[in-house]
């Protein structure tokens, strides 16, 4: 069976990579009939693109132009059966595409989500775990879907104490009522083995297509868990280096493609966090796609109001991670406010003190002002000391 994307991809090489000749193909299986205007519209490609992509999908054999645009019997055989289309509820998934609300068949997966989350383990504070609220982590699944980035993909989520595997499970079964979908992975990398236990027990009593991994960040990705994904979620510790390192063990487990999306919770934060966060950003080679103010709602994190954000970012050419190696930083919340980090300078090693008790008191600051010698904003740990109440205490 051709490879339809592949094909056209790699006649037009598209800046916009193999994803969006992926979506234009389902958006011709999803609608057929389509118009190419509505095309460009879907995939957010210029007219002229999406009406190149589109011809060379129809000398491919899996488009025809009739009555608009629609998937021939071979295009329909390759959605189907290579990205796991067939037995789709379709008018289900497009309420789901458009959705505005909470629907009735939605919530009857909220209500089977809510029985699940009240048995979840008690959250670990010391590794800044929280808890979303049901209604989030359905929310975050339906957003995976909107982005076309669940059904026939292999998605993880970094770390998962929000059950986030679960809702897309759950949500996979009603979209697929008749069963037999097995196009769809959901894998789980965590470091809490009580949220592995409970998320595998879940899994086996529901039949749903998620497996976990015990995996602690801090140490190299195991080369066995890198470059396999289509996508990734995670709401990782509220620190820099936090975001900085689950984005970094994320990058390292996706593919090597152009366009993939990454789903990253964070909290609202001050101007001065905001633009370190994007310059880590650019240094990882990752586009902000789009962002939701309040889109996370959590219980009893009165820290942050409740509340947090979403991005979407996306892969680009020069998508990198920022830490490969073992993770030696401060790393949760309660570290660097416990700890006096000494950073060198990447570009002429000059040391420079963070801590709470100092001039510089974290990590982004120190980025967005950059070193005092050069004006570089790239920094490597070389020392990590423990902070007593009255100074400094033996090294940790």
């Amino acid at each position: 069976m051709k490879h339809y994307t592949k094909i056209v991809n790699e006649k037009m090489t598209l800046q916009e990579g193999e994803q969006a000749v992926e979506q234009l193909l389902l958006e011709c299986y999803l609608q057929p009939g389509i118009s190419t205007k509505e095309l460009a519209r879907k995939t957010l490609l210029p007219v002229p693109v999406a009406a190149a992509v589109k011809r060379e999908l129809i000398k491919a054999g899996a488009l025809a132009q009739e009555r608009g645009v629609r998937c021939t019997p071979e295009g329909t055989a390759w959605v189907e059966e290579v990205w796991g289309y067939r037995g789709l509820d379709r008018s289900f998934h497009r309420a789901m595409r458009e959705m505005s609300g909470w629907d009735k068949e939605l919530s009857r997966i909220l209500a089977k989500l809510k029985e699940l989350f009240a048995e979840r383990p008690a959250v670990d504070v010391r590794i800044d775990q929280s808890k979303c609220t049901p209604e989030t982590s359905l929310r975050r699944a339906v957003l995976c879907l909107q982005q076309h980035a669940l059904i026939g993909k292999r998605i993880l989520c970094a770390g998962d104490d929000d059950l986030v595997s679960v809702a897309m499970g759950l949500l996979l079964q009603r979209l697929f009522p008749s069963g037999g979908h097995a196009a769809t992975n959901i894998e789980v990398m965590d470091i809490d083995v009580r949220f592995i236990r409970y998320i595998e027990e879940v899994a086996r009593e529901h039949d749903l297509p998620v497996t976990c991994h015990h995996v602690d960040f801090r140490e190299p990705l195991p080369l066995a868990l890198c470059g396999r994904y289509d996508g990734f979620f995670t709401d990782p510790p509220y620190t820099l280096q936090g975001m900085s390192l689950f984005l970094s063990r994320g990058i390292q487990a996706l593919n090597h493609s152009k366009g993939l999306p990454v789903f990253l919770s964070f909290a609202h934060k001050s101007p001065g966090f905001m633009l370190a966060m994007q310059r880590e950003f650019v240094r990882m080679g990752l586009t902000v796609c789009a962002s939701f103010p309040h889109f996370n709602e959590y219980e009893g994190a009165e820290m942050i109001a409740n509340r947090s954000q979403m991005f979407i970012l996306r892969t680009t050419d020069q998508t990198e991670p920022e830490h490969c190696g073992a993770f030696t930083d401060a790393l949760y919340t309660g570290e660097v406010k416990r700890t006096l980090r000494i950073y060198a300078c990447k570009q002429c090693a000059r040391q420079i003190l963070v801590g709470i008790q100092e001039e510089i008191e974290t990590i982004e600051q120190l980025k967005n002002v950059g070193c005092p010698a050069c004006a570089n904003d790239t920094f490597e740990m070389v020392e990590k000391r423990a902070v007593s109440g009255s100074g400094l205490g033996d090294q940790a």
